[in-house]
């Protein structure tokens, strides 16, 4: 059951964390207010302490949407997906009985980037009656429930990740070879270390996943291949885990970070439209 907290005088919200280790709800406020920093610089905290934080009846207007997000740091643009016309920023997620949800892997976000995401901010605009849920899971808690020698194992190891994902998109879509290779020569494989410390709260992750990960670097393929699928386990544990059912105007900001997640696609042929803001962070370490 999720437990309501009431926060301090500095923070005059109720809090509903979902789970004890990750993701809370945020009520009594409204984002179409022009928030103060001291709010902002509040919500910063918390979502680095909670991993995801969540909002809702959020009835913001796109251009609403991308001005709150502007506020903890500059936009990406995502080069493969479904963006809006008037605003790139803005990712269309929209599936229905002629677009099947896909994106039911654990994993964090643009990590076959030199510098990932610090986070997305995800709106519900359509949802279906039943199912449509995402999931999260803390990956500095699967870090720290990992044995000693594994740590140590892992400590200093560095993974190649890079976006196959979305250049076989491409190539599924009727992209020309040479339009897949310019985008593969534009975003070239990346390496990151396989535990991340957090820039804020210096706390130490497992930063690899399965969508985007494709080796560990000095180690032959069949050694990476069961150390990854060991680290990729830790996601999937229901203790480090949160889920959220969503409602028309939901909003979840989750720390990519420090957090995984999973959109369950049990509700297909139903339709389920969502649009997404993501900040830029930083070159992990």
């Amino acid at each position: 059951m999720a437990e309501a907290v009431i926060a301090t005088e500095h923070a005059p919200f109720e809090l509903l964390h979902l789970s004890p280790g990750i993701g809370t709800e945020v009520h009594g406020i409204d984002l179409r207010d022009d928030l103060s920093d001291a709010t902002i610089n509040w919500l910063s905290s918390l979502l680095v302490e909670r991993k995801v934080i969540f909002f809702r009846d959020q009835n913001l207007s796109r251009e609403q949407h991308i001005v709150f997000s502007k506020r903890f740091g500059e936009l990406e643009v995502h080069p493969f997906t479904d963006n809006n016309a008037e605003h790139p920023e803005l990712i269309e997620l929209h599936n229905n009985r002629e677009r099947p949800p896909t994106i039911n892997k654990w994993h964090s976000d643009v990590t076959w980037r030199h510098s990932p995401s610090l986070g997305s901010l995800l709106r519900a605009r359509v949802i279906p009656e039943v199912g449509g849920d995402t999931l999260f899971a803390n990956m500095e808690a699967g870090y720290d429930a990992l044995d000693d020698n594994t740590k140590a194992k892992i400590e200093k190891l560095e993974a190649v990740h890079d976006n196959t994902t979305f250049l076989n998109g491409m190539i599924e879509r009727g992209a020309s070879e040479a339009e897949v290779d310019a985008m593969r020569a534009k975003f070239p494989p990346v390496t990151h270390p396989v535990v991340r410390t957090h820039p804020v709260s210096g706390k130490k992750s497992i930063y690899v996943n399965k969508v985007f990960t494709r080796y560990i670097k000095g180690m032959d393929k069949t050694e990476s291949d069961a150390l990854l699928q060991t680290l990729y386990h830790q996601a999937w544990v229901p203790d480090y885990q949160c889920r959220f059912r969503w409602q028309p105007d939901s909003i979840a900001f989750w720390d990519n970070r420090a957090a995984q997640h999973y959109a369950a696609a049990d509700y297909w042929p139903e339709v389920r439209h969502m649009e997404r803001v993501t900040v830029i962070g930083e070159k992990p370490f």
